[in-house]
């Protein structure tokens, strides 16, 4: 007997929408915001908790381009690394290029969530160490500690390569890790190498506690002409992968640990491109 349309309604399977919340929840839970620096401004920058999402889009930047090819898939909350509003707005228009975004995603009804620093401690170290197989990783500048537990987190790992090798070879050896053509490399091709030091992200910073952990050469990005020819200078070699190169590997992390977490949403990524070109 064929139901009427009426009653084939009624039998329509119900279908549990995510709420935007419950998402943030479970990132937040995964990589505590506690975590982050204090300049840092991780956490729901545009849109409503309470809105359901569907599709999921990942990027390391909200640029223009990003937003757009977020709004073409759809997408109901758009998850990236940095975030893209650091200190208080006083105006919200189109005569600022953030509030032109921050438009263009209420405009789509597109929610908006940054996970930066909390991030880089909770997941990228150990993730970056990962892919350059290094063994006995310690925390390269220690971030966060808990009193009463004596937890320690912190950002960038330390640890030994699977052998030996030079300069030159390790930098071959960042290159097929990361996916990428090229890197800059302070320090004589040939030295030795077996000690690294890996901080995705700009490093310079951390110049000191590389040194201070005995590495032989430090992996990170935005490093620039004294930092290099200064670590050089004490017996710390440099492969400066670049910003992007060292933190693309947030996007796949991340579309995994969505994907087996929520297997209900649509989960899709921007594709691996370094925003900058060598001419």
């Amino acid at each position: 007997m064929r139901r009427s349309g009426k009653n084939r309604r009624r039998f329509r399977r119900w279908v549990y929408h995510m709420k935007c919340r419950e998402i943030i929840a479970k990132l937040e839970q995964l990589y505590p915001p506690k975590f982050a620096a204090s300049w840092d401004n991780p956490g729901l920058q545009v849109g409503d908790r309470e809105k359901e999402i569907q599709t999921v889009y990942l990027a390391l930047d909200a640029t223009d381009e990003v937003i757009e090819h977020a709004i073409q898939e759809k997408t109901d909350l758009l998850i990236t690394h940095h975030p893209m509003i650091f200190s208080g707005l006083k105006s919200v228009t189109a005569e600022h290029f953030i509030g032109r975004r921050v438009m263009r995603m209420i405009q789509s009804g597109m929610c908006y969530y940054a996970i930066h620093t909390n991030y880089d401690v909770a997941k990228m170290a150990e993730l970056s160490a990962d892919y350059l197989e290094l063994k006995d990783t310690k925390i390269l500048s220690v971030s966060y500690c808990e009193g009463e537990t004596g937890i320690q987190e912190g950002y960038g790992r330390v640890g030994d390569l699977a052998e030996e090798m030079t300069l030159e070879q390790c930098a071959d050896a960042v290159k097929r890790a990361f996916s990428l053509r090229e890197v800059k490399v302070f320090g004589d091709p040939c030295q030795k190498i077996r000690r690294a030091a890996i901080l995705p992200g700009s490093g310079k910073s951390m110049i000191l506690d590389a040194l201070k952990s005995k590495a032989d050469v430090m992996i990170t990005g935005d490093i620039d002409h004294h930092a290099g020819i200064d670590a050089v200078a004490q017996g710390l070699a440099i492969i400066d992968a670049g910003h992007y190169g060292t933190e693309h590997i947030f996007m796949e992390q991340m579309r995994k640990e969505l994907e087996q977490d929520f297997p209900e949403l649509t989960v899709k990524r921007e594709a691996f491109a370094v925003p900058f070109r060598m001419m």
